[in-house]
């Protein structure tokens, strides 16, 4: 342990491990078999949402507002996975349970800050899909690329920030009892309920933190596609109706897969096992990654037109490299 001077409490000691436990998924049943699962999901998410990122990027029929979030959704994805899951491999697999406190610290910096980013960038999607279906003819006036580039922008500073006091706040706590983390990871929760000196912040922290990152988006997603249906109901042929909820498609299987683990895994936490807990945890922060980028290919026609395009592309320039 190494006693520190705290800048936030004036005549207090603030003391510090030299190192945090990582217990995860001790007691668990044949784990092996996850963490090979874990480097098969990790491998899939990087290429998945590199060739996501690739596309975008290469195809000039991609450069367009609604592409921006999508694109931004790739990297927070892919960021947020690499803070994640390597760690979890090295920790779970090659038994490194033992953490620095500052490496502790940084690793739950980036992952929060990352997980916030998918969450904030879902909500963006929804705003798109929904001025482009109740304002169609404004669309290109009100969705531009710098507009789009401006709100991702103040959603990354503000998720920083946020995450930021949550981790400065940490840091003003001593532990000086158990430094057992019952996680899979740094987490926030488990992390501050091992203090020993006053936690109120980061226990104000920790509450407010699923409402910015869970509620408050749910909400806003909510909202807007009450106000798509709204406008939806006003269309008279059945067959524009059916085009304008196909556009919706993709993001709502996004949504699907990114809120409704982490909610379920949410409200019924005290009511399940701790080992279940962490498990369902774990699946649903790890998978929504891996996903994300099969789900837009596969869902979106201007990505599918664009895969054939540079599919058949490909193939003429192997053909006239054989000749």
């Amino acid at each position: 342990m190494s006693p520190l001077n705290s800048t936030f409490f004036k005549n207090t000691t603030i003391v510090h491990p030299d190192f945090f436990f990582i217990s995860g998924f001790a007691g668990i049943p044949h784990t092996k078999y996850y963490y090979v699962f874990l480097c098969f999901v990790y491998a899939v998410t990087v290429l998945g949402n590199t060739f996501v990122m690739f596309m975008i990027y290469t195809d000039h029929c991609l450069h367009s507002p609604k592409s921006i979030p999508v694109f931004n959704l790739a990297v927070s994805d892919l960021c947020g996975s690499t803070a994640l899951i390597p760690q979890m491999i090295d920790t779970f697999m090659f038994k490194s349970h033992l953490i620095s406190f500052e490496a502790c610290l940084t690793n739950m910096y980036f992952y929060f800050w990352f997980i916030c980013m998918q969450s904030f960038t879902l909500t963006v999607l929804s705003y798109d899909r929904c001025v482009a279906i109740c304002l169609p003819l404004r669309y290109n006036e009100i969705v531009t690329s710098k507009s789009m580039l401006v709100i991702i922008a103040i959603l990354w500073i503000f998720a920083g920030t946020v995450v930021c006091l949550a981790v400065i706040f940490l840091s003003a706590l001593s532990f000086c009892k158990s430094t057992v983390i019952n996680s899979y990871f740094c987490d926030h929760g488990p992390m501050h309920h091992l203090a020993c000196n006053d936690n109120t912040q980061s226990t104000v922290i920790d509450k407010t933190h699923p409402v910015m990152i869970l509620f408050l988006p749910v909400f806003f997603i909510i909202v807007t596609y009450i106000c798509i249906a709204r406008a939806l109901l006003k269309i008279a042929a059945a067959s524009e109706r059916l085009k304008a909820m196909k556009t919706c498609t993709s993001h709502l299987i996004l949504v699907s897969v990114f809120y409704l683990p982490i909610s379920i895994s949410v409200a019924l936490g005290p009511m399940i096992h701790h080992n279940v807990r962490i498990i369902n945890m774990s699946m649903s922060t790890v998978l929504p990654p891996m996903l994300n980028p099969i789900i837009y290919s596969l869902k979106t026609e201007e990505f599918r037109e664009s895969i054939k395009k540079f599919y058949r592309r490909k193939m003429i320039d192997m053909t006239v490299w054989n000749k």
